[in-house]
């Protein structure tokens, strides 16, 4: 069918972003369909969602442990979908200038535990909680990890509002915050699992200024998980020595050679790029696309970025 060809096209080669949005709209129309098979057969539909929702409870959710991952790109109720895809697309445009898909989708992820997280301890530590059978389902730890941690990264940042023109980001996304807050009664198990991707998308924002990618150890275990499959020799990370360390080699290579103080590049700061590297990294995108970069030219270009972002 020419339509299922043209979703897969859309898929294979659009962005990490519209990919993400796709699984979620896929597994949208997936749960409609098997709930109303269900309902043919009499089978209740709130047990056909409760094999992709999130328990509270703690001895069923270690009977069904891919729920940690299927509830994030679950949705039944059309407007918390939308909602959902229509801030993940959003704020995720403005993610993807600074950072790479694979810190998109290892934020992803790591909002939706951070959310599932907080959810189970609540739930089972909390008396005003404890014995209630709750069960979490949507993407919107994940999103408002990404929406918090692009607001910190790039709190200056304008975009445009219908009636209120060019607003920074930050009070776009603080204003989300205080509505989060204020309906928590409402939705208290949502709004729950809402403020631990807020945290994760802090811890994110936060960590990523010092120059630490929380997303790194997951995104490395995604890849050696992925390699297994594909045939692929799976590398452990290289580390990189202390800044401090790597100025005294370098001074005592200055100390004990007159030729090594006089060759500038051969002292030249680790995360450094020159403008030749970013010229062939910004030609091999124009040619082939972002996804074709390697992971060390997109770490290159990760690293200019934050240099040249105020």
């Amino acid at each position: 069918m020419a339509f299922i060809d043209d979703i897969k096209r859309t898929y294979l080669q659009g962005s990490m972003l519209m990919r993400l949005v796709l699984i979620n709209i896929g597994v949208f129309i997936v749960l409609h369909l098997a709930v109303f098979g269900a309902m043919l057969f009499k089978v209740p539909g709130d047990e056909v969602l409760s094999w992709v929702e999130l328990p509270s409870d703690l001895w069923l959710l270690l009977r069904r442990p891919w729920t940690l991952v299927t509830y994030m790109f679950a949705h039944y109720n059309l407007w918390h979908i939308l909602f959902n895809m229509l801030w993940l697309y959003w704020l995720g445009r403005i993610f993807m200038e600074f950072f790479s898909p694979k810190q998109l989708t290892g934020l992803y992820l790591l909002g939706g535990w951070g959310g599932a997280l907080l959810f189970l301890l609540a739930f089972n530590l909390l008396p005003a909680f404890a014995g209630n059978m709750i069960y979490l389902v949507g993407a919107s730890a994940s999103v408002m990890a990404i929406v918090v941690a692009t607001a910190l990264y790039a709190p200056d940042y304008k975009i445009g509002l219908l009636f209120l023109g060019e607003v920074p980001l930050k009070w776009v996304v603080a204003v989300v915050i205080v509505i989060e807050l204020v309906g928590f009664e409402t939705n208290i198990a949502g709004n729950i699992a809402h403020i631990g991707g807020i945290l994760m998308g802090v811890w994110f924002g936060v960590r990523i200024k010092q120059g630490h990618d929380i997303t790194r150890p997951l995104n490395i275990a995604i890849d050696a998980f992925v390699g297994l499959f594909n045939g692929r020799k799976i590398e452990l990370p290289k580390f990189k020595r202390p800044a401090s360390q790597k100025g005294k080699s370098a001074a005592g290579a200055q100390h004990g050679s007159g030729t090594a103080s006089t060759n500038s590049g051969a002292h030249r700061p680790a995360d450094t790029v020159s403008e030749e590297e970013l010229d062939t990294i910004l030609a091999k995108i124009k040619t082939s696309g972002y996804d074709a970069l390697t992971d060390e030219e997109r770490d290159k270009l990760f690293k200019v970025s934050r240099r040249r972002t105020p």
